[in-house]
């Protein structure tokens, strides 16, 4: 046990997200187990927690309005579930079969591609996805050194000048704005896909690069395998709610700002006309947010002009019939150079058990790319004509869905940029220097997937609890 005076701290934690509700669960544990006299108040300025999370019943339908699923190829998702007596209801999809919509054809994304990147060359030589002339121009990335990466660069960029246009376009584009729903040619290698400067730096092609890194022991899951909970994604957020057992949740209140005392101590005022005092804040929310709730407004103006996309997610209920037999896939992902307004598809059904009444047919689409958000400012009528006649176009759908729900997410998306790490470690540090006892975390910083919030979350529970004790 550490040895600590005995006057009891208080850690708040703004946000009740995936990233906040880890930071209050973890933070309790550490708490508990070293018998540390912290109080830990966790302040949501909605009526729910969970954040874009959110999975509703109805009708027999399990549905998802926000991120279906997640990859968890490093486990980090699995030790939370654990430590949440969670272990058996996690779950793996049954199969998962994508497909890129090419010019309106569909074709089978071949096995073996991580991260957007053909890893087994077998199968992407046997695919109609990539002509052989766009095969014969991938093939040059195990005959030509890499060039060192000293400095960060587009994605696009660095696979264009390695892989070539056609495989970047009818792969890994589609496969990754499916994730991060920006434009590839702007999305930064240091902030996305790191792992890639290290390995350009270590092996004579990309491809062996990725393959080395997807076989390291870490590794521990195939990146394209997916996972949700029993229930759904709120299964994982309806018990973390449940074990804050020592932690004071407000829910519909909200900060307004934070204002530094003596002893680097902090005041937040609320929007009830209250205050807290705190030796330690986590602002668990997007940068934005963060930005003004802080007095010293300088601190995150390396992060202004970052880019936010808005999407909204459209899940559609039909009959079976209604559903052409020819398609025996899962997923669609949508190629830039096809003229549709849905970015990708998915038979929600055709993944997971239980989640849809016999006999029918759950389809959840996306909408929203950057440059292109006005789509998702149409009704719901709209919006739906517009996904109806994609999904006509793509897989033969007939008729009307029976039930359909909209959900939209306004500047949700950040796209990480060229210099988007250098930039949130020029902020981390003017707010560690500023702020002594405050940290940030979220999908605006250091990753956007549920894994990466996570380990934001157990991050920097761990740096606040070392500066108070």
């Amino acid at each position: 046990m550490i040895d600590v005076m005995n006057e009891k701290r208080r850690v708040a934690i703004i946000g009740g997200g995936i990233t906040g509700l880890t930071a209050a669960y973890y933070l309790q544990e550490k708490v508990r187990e070293q018998q540390l006299p912290v109080e830990i108040v966790l302040i949501e300025s909605t009526h729910r927690l969970g954040g874009k999370i959110h999975t509703v019943l109805e009708e027999g339908y399990q549905i998802e309005k926000g991120p279906a699923s997640f990859t968890d190829h490093r486990g980090t998702v699995a030790k939370l579930a654990a430590s949440l007596g969670l272990t058996d209801k996690l779950i793996n999809s049954m199969k998962d079969k994508k497909f890129v919509a090419v010019n309106e054809e569909l074709y089978a994304v071949p096995e073996g591609v991580q991260f957007g990147i053909p890893t087994k060359m077998k199968p992407f030589m046997a695919s109609d996805l990539v002509s052989w002339s766009g095969k014969a121009r991938a093939t040059f990335d195990f005959l030509r050194p890499q060039n060192k990466l000293s400095n960060d660069q587009s994605l696009g960029n660095l696979l264009r000048s390695r892989l070539g246009n056609e495989v970047v376009e009818n792969i890994t584009e589609p496969l990754l704005s499916g994730i991060y729903s920006g434009d590839i040619d702007q999305l930064s290698v240091d902030a996305v896909l790191p792992f890639l400067a290290q390995y350009s730096n270590s092996t004579s092609s990309l491809i062996n690069g990725v393959k080395a890194y997807t076989q390291a022991p870490e590794f521990l899951i195939d990146h394209q395998t997916s996972f949700s909970f029993i229930g759904g994604l709120s299964t994982l957020i309806d018990e973390l709610e449940n074990q804050l057992t020592d932690v004071k949740v407000k829910k519909s209140e909200r900060v307004l700002s934070i204002k530094q005392l003596a002893n680097n101590q902090l005041t937040l005022s609320l929007n009830n006309t209250s205050t807290i005092k705190a030796d330690a804040v986590f602002i668990a929310a997007p940068h934005t947010v963060a930005q003004s709730l802080l007095e010293d407004k300088n601190i995150f103006v390396e992060l202004k002009d970052m880019p936010l996309n808005t999407i909204a997610t459209v899940s559609l209920m039909f009959d079976e019939k209604q559903i052409s037999k020819s398609f025996k896939g899962t997923d669609v992902v949508i190629s830039r150079n096809s003229d549709f307004s849905v970015t990708s598809a998915t038979f929600m059904n055709r993944k997971w058990e239980n989640i849809a009444p016999k006999g029918k047919e759950m389809i959840k689409a996306y909408i929203g790319r950057l440059g292109d958000e006005a789509i998702v400012e149409l009704s719901d009528k709209e919006i739906e004509k517009v996904i109806l006649q994609d999904l006509h176009r793509l897989i033969g759908i007939t008729g009307a869905p029976e039930k359909v729900i909209v959900s939209r997410f306004k500047n949700a998306m950040p796209q990480y940029t060229i210099g988007h790490a250098d930039r949130v470690q020029i902020v981390k540090e003017k707010l560690k220097s500023t702020y002594p006892m405050v940290r940030v975390g979220g999908n605006s910083y250091d990753g956007i997937s549920l894994p990466k919030c996570i380990s934001q979350a157990t991050s920097n529970m761990d740096s606040l609890l070392k500066e108070l004790f």
